[in-house]
């Protein structure tokens, strides 16, 4: 029986981020066609050229072209990460209209192609950016998905790991809120194991929550230490893209801390920010709405207040 349907991403953008996404596709076999679009058309040839040579070291056959938004037609999944990148001592809400007016035009001309597939946002700010692609695409909600703080998850539970040396795979905790200065840990749901963090440190003498708080501090800033070091951050980010994607495709219900409209959730409105949802194949499946403490509820409500500011000006 021949497969009618085949799993196909176009990537918007071929800088550090889109490439790092796409490398990361092809060596995970996550996709049967990878499609490459950038304003610099020869950039992105050769990106798929320099993948292609690499197919034969793949766990699954590929096909990989640069090409252009005509392909949208057929995608599942249309990642964007094109725009101008973050600068050393640059926050990602200075990055707003710059990207703005070019993540308008894109989604402009992904919708002209009848694209009817899943938009998944990379470039900052995530939150915002986000935003303006449902404004801009008229998809439901549901089908607009920013990448939101799953990078900054990953940070956090690869810092507790270390902390308390043990597997990061299993540390259970999470980043809410703007993925920027506003966000917030969640420690009231944070556990080791099946062990609840809070438990740990009132059992353990050497766990103090000043090292806790430090370990936050530097996964919020985690981005510009890593650009005045190396001027981008585009590894972790890119494998986030990928787990993203593999929960789409492979219709998994995972729970990610992906940014995603809030419609009275946590008593929020009008936003999109990184939260716990389930995503599956047809994108935001569902919100799940933890109980956060006073002090989290607080620390959300401003980061969703910064984050509606910084965006009336916009959008």
């Amino acid at each position: 029986m021949v497969k009618e349907k085949v799993n196909r991403v176009v990537v918007v953008g071929t800088g550090a981020v889109g490439c790092s996404y796409a490398y990361s596709l092809v060596n995970q076999g996550v996709v049967e066609e990878l499609v490459l679009i950038d304003v610099n058309e020869l950039k992105a040839e050769g990106e798929a050229m320099d993948l292609n040579h690499g197919l034969p070291f793949a766990p699954a056959s590929i096909k990989v072209w640069s090409g252009t938004y005509k392909d949208c037609n057929h995608a599942d999944l249309v990642v964007i990460t094109a725009g101008l990148a973050q600068k050393p001592g640059e926050t990602r809400l200075q990055l707003l209209e710059k990207n703005t007016r070019i993540f308008k035009q894109i989604v402009k001309s992904v919708m002209e192609n009848g694209f009817d597939g899943i938009f998944l946002v990379a470039t900052n700010p995530v939150d915002i950016l986000a935003y303006v692609t449902w404004k801009e695409s008229g998809l439901p909600t549901s089908k607009v998905i920013g990448s939101g703080t799953v990078l900054d998850t990953a940070r956090l539970r690869f810092s507790l790991g270390q902390y308390f040396n043990v597997d990061t795979r299993n540390v259970h905790a999470a980043i809410i809120g703007e993925h920027g200065d506003t966000e917030l840990p969640v420690w009231s749901h944070a556990s080791i194991g099946i062990e609840q963090l809070t438990t740990i440190i009132e059992k353990r003498s050497d766990v103090k929550k000043e090292h806790l708080d430090e370990i936050f501090k530097n996964v919020r800033d985690a981005a510009y230490h890593i650009i005045e070091r190396k001027g981008a951050t585009y590894y972790g980010i890119g494998m986030s893209l990928v787990r993203i994607t593999k929960a789409i495709l492979n219709n998994e219900n995972s729970i990610l801390t992906v940014s995603t409209y809030l419609d009275g959730q946590y008593g929020q409105r009008d936003v999109y920010i990184g939260v716990p949802t389930v995503i599956n194949r047809s994108g935001i499946r569902e919100i799940v709405e933890i109980d956060l403490d006073e002090t989290e509820m607080k620390q959300f409500a401003h980061s969703a207040t910064v984050l509606r500011e910084t965006m009336s000006s916009i959008v």
